[in-house]
């Protein structure tokens, strides 16, 4: 669920559930969920979710919801969270009664065949867990029963981080919603990791397997729309204003210049005329040695005014100016190198910020302006270890740092608790359900798993559900047309306040139910009898 924000003070906010979202990129910051890993624990968030459920199935009861619930619930599920969802169901809804089953256990029943044993080891991997479940005799066996905390989301992280990785220029692009969507259609199980990954290494096996994936993208030009004759009379005023600017600065360098100009053939005046002194101290003033160096800055000042000259003029006879072929002309720095000529270039950079965007640009056709590059080329993500790298962390979670076992020594660990005999009737029926192992190549790799760890020449079988994501709910629904007129499994609104929301009904698809056992307490009145006899015991005067 997410909760939008509305206007100050909570005014016009909404909450959205499920696929009212559309899509959770934009507000994933604000996505809350009633679940850790899959075990409710936001109650508040759970009967909004209710809410929308009700509403979708067109639940028309005023005040209740007058209809048996059939719930899936985790693999040895909390008692507290069993009775805060059974106190929400029986206290807020008022349902008549409630029955409470795994998810695994109702597709593995659902997927029963003739001929299949009631025994079996159940392998259910999901969004956020992976478990191994133990079936003997139709009835799980709850103290053999193990998680891995991994499952398809880790893996989707796990995919987004090494992608963002190799392409760090399409950062923001690679969400977690492409990652799911890559790991749903492109990632596959290898049943040898490390000998897949040397096939990859040749560069003909990476041409011929390597996937494509294209990211949006668009190659519309950037530009205004306004029409071209108003592009063109916008283009005519920005270099007149241009041609203002550069006149005037024209103006002033070449009056600084003159200045400057007059000031050194003063001082050669002074040289013609005698006045030594004088023109020793003027040549100290102006940081020159001799006369020599003084005639050769008098050359160059005088060259640098004429052109200047020249350039006014030329400016003042052209003064229309082809658009397509004009560029703003910029002062001539000074070839002395003196602080003036800095002066003028800062003044220069100073008024370019004005008019960096409006410069004058060559208007061309849209067919003529071809990119330096293919942008969908671009905007392309190659995958190619990456699609066997992100599914392998439920086999190997060391790939993303998690200290836990995979699923193959997961697995040898659960058998390895029974009896020579039990281990082979489990894992003649090695059943695969939920949406993450839905990957190609997974049955393949258990079966090759089991191969390496089961006795020589011994035999095992691995079915896949028919359909991993949505057999629990078609084994619910089966169990619930079975059963709705009996009394297995189902928990009343007198069961309920007789013995409490943590009280489960076992059916065969159930947990096991461990009621909890309060420690006895010693009875009250056996010590109070000790301080009594210890004070008899005392001086006779006392006790009067």
């Amino acid at each position: 669920a997410a909760r939008s924000r509305g206007a100050r003070g909570g005014a016009g906010a909404e909450t959205q559930v499920g696929n009212d979202l559309g899509s959770p990129e934009p507000l994933r910051w604000l996505l809350r969920s009633p679940f850790d890993r899959n075990v409710p624990v936001q109650l508040e968030l759970q009967e909004l979710l209710l809410d929308h459920v009700f509403q979708r199935l067109g639940v028309s009861s005023q005040g209740c919801v007058d209809h048996p619930i059939v719930l899936t619930e985790a693999v040895c599920n909390p008692l507290y969270s069993r009775q805060m969802m059974s106190e929400l169901l029986f206290e807020c809804y008022q349902v008549p009664k409630v029955s409470y089953g795994v998810d695994s256990l109702y597709s593995f029943y659902h997927n029963r065949r003739q001929n299949w044993p009631c025994s079996g080891l159940v392998i259910s991997s999901g969004y956020q867990c992976t478990h191994i479940l133990p079936v003997l005799e139709g009835r799980l066996d709850a103290k053999n029963c193990k998680r891995i905390n991994l499952g398809g989301c880790q893996a989707a992280v796990y995919l987004q981080r090494l992608l963002q990785l190799k392409y760090p220029g399409h950062f923001a692009a690679i969400t977690l919603s492409r990652m799911e969507e890559i790991l749903h259609e492109h990632s596959y199980i290898a049943e040898d990791y490390i000998e897949e990954l040397q096939k990859w290494r040749c560069p003909e096996y990476y041409e011929n397997n390597v996937h494509k994936m294209q990211l949006p993208f668009s190659n519309k030009l950037l530009g205004s729309t306004v029409a071209s004759e108003e592009k063109q009379e916008k283009r005519q005023q920005q270099l007149r204003r241009l041609q203002e600017l550069n006149a005037r600065r024209r103006e002033e360098k070449l009056q600084l210049d003159q200045e400057r100009l007059d000031r050194l053939l003063y001082v050669q005046e002074l040289l013609e005329d005698g006045q030594m002194d004088q023109f020793h101290k003027a040549l100290v003033e102006l940081n020159m040695d001799s006369a020599e160096e003084l005639q050769s800055y008098i050359n160059k000042l005088s060259l640098s005014v004429e052109q200047t000259k020249q350039k006014i003029l030329q400016s003042e006879v052209n003064i229309e100016v082809d658009v397509v072929d004009s560029k703003p002309e910029t002062p001539d720095l000074d070839p002395l190198g003196s602080e003036q000529s800095l002066e003028d270039v800062e003044s220069i950079n100073e008024f370019e910020p004005l008019f960096a965007e409006e410069q004058p640009e060559v208007e061309k056709p849209v067919a003529a302006v071809q990119p330096v590059f293919n942008l969908a080329e671009y905007h392309q993500l190659f995958l190619g270890t990456e699609r066997i790298r992100a599914p392998e962390i439920v086999f190997q979670p060391s790939l993303i740092g998690e200290d836990q076992a995979g699923i193959a020594e997961t697995m040898q660990y659960v058998l390895e608790r029974y009896s020579k005999e039990q281990q082979a009737l489990l894992v003649q029926n090695v059943f695969l359900t939920g949406g993450n192992t839905m990957y190609p190549g997974l049955k393949a790799r258990i079966q090759k798993e089991l191969l390496e760890m089961r006795p020589f020449q011994s035999s095992f079988q691995v079915h896949l559900a028919s359909s991993p994501v949505l057999d629990a709910w078609y084994g619910a629904r089966d169990w619930a047309v079975e059963h709705t007129n009996r009394e297995e499994g189902w928990i009343t609104r007198k069961d309920y306040e007789e013995k409490g929301g943590e009280y489960l009904k076992e059916h065969c698809a159930s947990n096991v139910y461990v009621p909890i056992r309060l420690p006895k307490q010693a009875p009250r009145a056996a010590e109070a009898a000790a301080p009594s006899r210890a004070s008899g015991t005392g001086n006779p005067s006392e006790q009067a």
